[in-house]
């Protein structure tokens, strides 16, 4: 039985999802508290966190910005009832999967829940596996990005986008499907993102005086090659 975090200080609104996802057959704890919920969410194992975003306490964006720091695989939905780009965008920075604006119908916040959870049982079922690149290293299993000997800190998604470089090496990726994978299509995020994220990553990993190991395709988008 998947194990549900709700963090949300809107107590009849989180009743109403505890309920809804109890019938879907969902072990379910609530919290009404930023700061309380940062110590549940990394005190016990969760199977996804539904996170809203205005908390008393400790907001939403710091609270998953905190969860990222030690996990960063586990699936985090946003909820909250600011729907501007930048709130979207902010909230997905911060390293949420998904955003939901309030209010929303429980069924499409079911259908999302579900998708991360496939998601998520799809990459387990695979064994682990070690990415190499000319001196770079991804271990998929530790979520950890070495260059050499030393390790390199990278946000989620600046992680998720190096992953998809080196597993399609020598493959052209257009902007559109690196939005797609690390994005998702129903963010509302624009493509230059996808320039701005490919920035941070060639700060990171770059060596100064070589060129990069990320390519620019004029016209068309990135390869690694």
């Amino acid at each position: 039985m998947p194990r549900l975090l709700i963090i949300e200080d809107e107590k009849n609104l989180a009743r109403f999802i505890e309920l809804e996802l109890n019938y879907e057959g969902y072990e379910v704890k609530v919290c009404s508290d930023g700061r309380s919920g940062l110590q549940l969410a990394l005190s016990e194992k969760w199977d996804a966190i539904l996170l809203d975003l205005m908390l008393p306490e400790l907001n939403g964006m710091e609270v998953c910005r905190r969860i990222r720091q030690t996990n960063k695989t586990i699936p985090i939905i946003m909820i909250t009832a600011r729907d501007s780009v930048l709130d979207r965008v902010s909230g997905l920075d911060s390293g949420a999967d998904d955003y939901i604006v309030k209010p929303f119908a429980i069924e499409e916040l079911l259908a999302r829940l579900r998708s991360l959870l496939r998601r998520v049982e799809a990459m387990a079922s695979v064994e682990p596996t070690v990415f190499t690149y000319k001196d770079l290293t991804v271990e998929l299993e530790s979520c950890v990005v070495k260059k050499g000997e030393k390790i390199i800190n990278l946000t989620k998604r600046e992680y998720d986008l190096l992953v998809i470089f080196m597993s399609n090496i020598n493959i052209v990726l257009t902007r559109e499907v690196l939005l797609n994978k690390v994005w998702g299509y129903s963010t509302g995020v624009e493509t230059n993102v996808v320039d701005v994220y490919v920035r941070y990553l060639r700060n990171k990993i770059d060596n100064q005086n070589e060129g990069s190991y990320i390519q620019t395709v004029r016209g068309t988008g990135y390869v690694m090659r």
